[in-house]
């Protein structure tokens, strides 16, 4: 592997593309989070790539025992070899029991000592790369900000005489207001947890500071999996723009390419909104055909029905959708809103995108979705960076939102169809004494539509449109009133 001389990569692939490369070499970085946030397990994995690297490592415990840190490393399927652990014990606990309750060793001497020892262990090693776990022992023990600062200063001139790369973890449990190494630190990571009101716990991490470097800001989420951290960089649509020609895509179905003005165009997003049972999956599910009887592939992230059921409703409408997975065509996939953080679903898309080759693209629904972010607001700005980006990979997207209610007033748990290049509506009317639905295409960027609206209907073949519904008004509101003497939708058939 190749070693930077600049850059200390930490061996994250999203946490070294968050700090655009890594930690600069010769530095001392802060780390500072709650316990249970990961500051360990990301501050391993950077000794383990130094290692790997054939740098020497170091890493200094104060709050936890060397055991307890290649308990850490096993559960992860670790090995610590190129790692030099220093287990620093506090030095009241190396007198004997006389010695303890003399009270002869006030703070300053062991302050003084546990540098020392800092020192001695580091003048053993040489190493280019330390991990200091954690400030919160050396706050203690300092007992007022300005000897802990006068401490952290000490430090950080001595490392930086030896050229050393160091991180310093601090477990925010003695005070949580105190800033003083963030002054210090050339550079300061922030870990957070969350825990929501359902669902596993989350956690995302952001950069305060990395003078002179320009990384990328605000929140992003990670998590804490077997093998170590998985850092998922906030997803930034301007990055990543691609060269595409913008085709016209058809259907197949006559009816419906006429009512879309000739089908979708490549690269654009399509919204489909109705209430409950009007076949919106189901209408994805002929683009998704369609894409594939075109030689493209697609993916489908599922979030509100269990995938066994959709396969067999498609089956019984004349697609195979498992045949499509096994033959490689289509990624399937079912997404638990409750386990899954927005950042790691943005990377779900981006793999199937940019790896698995996929040009249409369907999430089924956008209920479900919203389920995982924490607001409205959270959630408009997550789709808008999603659409912008898929639309510039060339990949058509097609978002389902479930409208509450089943006739008149519908109501939109969020409004995203100002985003969406194609709208499309679908509705129950009322007709002749039976149920029937109702199709029209309200909105299209990208060039003229029909403006009339089509009974569907759903069956064997799969999804079939009728002609232009014309003797009927209040459609829409679903309960039309008869303006003409004449059969109002198609056969019975149809």
């Amino acid at each position: 592997m190749q070693r930077s001389r600049t850059q200390a990569e930490i061996g994250i692939a999203g946490l070294d593309d968050v700090l655009s490369g890594g930690l600069e070499r010769g530095r001392v970085f802060l780390i500072e989070g709650s316990p249970g946030t990961g500051k360990t397990t990301i501050a391993m994995q950077f000794l383990r790539t130094g290692a790997a690297q054939g740098e020497r490592c170091l890493y200094i415990t104060l709050s936890e025992t060397e055991e307890e840190l290649r308990a850490t490393a096993t559960s992860h399927h670790w090995d610590l070899d190129g790692l030099d652990i220093f287990e620093l014990v506090p030095p009241e606990s190396l007198l004997d029991e006389e010695q303890q309750q003399s009270l002869l060793y006030s703070s300053d001497l062991e302050l003084g000592e546990t540098t020392r020892r800092i020192f001695e262990a580091f003048e053993r090693v040489r190493p280019e790369r330390v991990v200091l776990d954690s400030l919160s022992e050396i706050r203690l023990l300092a007992q007022s900000s300005l000897r802990y600062r006068r401490q952290i200063l000490a430090l950080k001139h001595y490392f930086a005489r030896q050229n050393s790369t160091v991180v310093m973890l601090d477990d925010l449990t003695t005070d949580v207001n105190d800033k003083t190494v963030h002054s210090v630190a050339h550079g300061v990571l922030r870990l957070e947890e969350l825990s929501p009101e359902y669902g596993a716990e989350r956690r995302r991490l952001r950069v305060i500071k990395y003078r002179g470097r320009r990384f990328r800001g605000g929140f992003h989420d990670f998590s804490i999996e077997t093998g170590g951290v998985r850092v998922f960089p906030r997803l930034v649509s301007a990055e990543h723009k691609g060269s595409f020609e913008r085709t016209v895509l058809g259907t197949g179905i006559a009816e419906f390419d006429a009512l879309l003005g000739g089908g979708v165009e490549r690269g654009s997003s399509v919204l489909i909104l109705g209430p409950a049972g009007t076949g919106k999956s189901i209408m994805t599910l002929t683009f998704i055909k369609n894409a594939i009887e075109r030689g493209e592939r697609a993916a489908m992230f599922v979030f509100d029905e269990e995938l066994g059921l959709l396969i067999e409703r498609a089956k019984g409408l004349g697609i195979d959708l498992q045949a499509m997975v096994d033959q490689g065509s289509l990624v399937l996939q079912q997404v638990d809103a409750a386990e899954l953080t927005p950042g790691e679903f943005s990377e779900r898309v981006r793999v199937c995108v940019e790896t698995h080759g996929a040009r249409t693209v369907v999430l089924d629904s956008l209920n479900g979705y919203q389920a995982a972010m924490p607001g409205e607001h959270a959630l408009v700005l997550h789709v808008h960076e999603l659409l912008q980006y898929l639309n510039r990979q060339g990949a058509t997207t097609f978002l389902t939102v479930a409208q509450h209610g089943l006739v008149g007033d519908m109501k939109t748990p969020v409004d995203v169809t100002y985003l969406a290049d194609t709208v499309i509506l679908l509705r129950y009317f009322e007709a002749v004494g039976r149920v029937r639905r109702a199709v029209s295409v309200v909105k299209k960027r990208t060039g003229p539509h029909e403006d009339t609206i089509r009974e569907y209907r759903i069956g064997g073949r799969g999804l079939t449109l009728g002609p232009p519904v014309a003797n009927f008004q209040g459609v829409l509101r679903g309960v039309p009133i008869l303006v003409a003497n004449s059969e109002p939708v198609g056969s019975e058939d149809a």
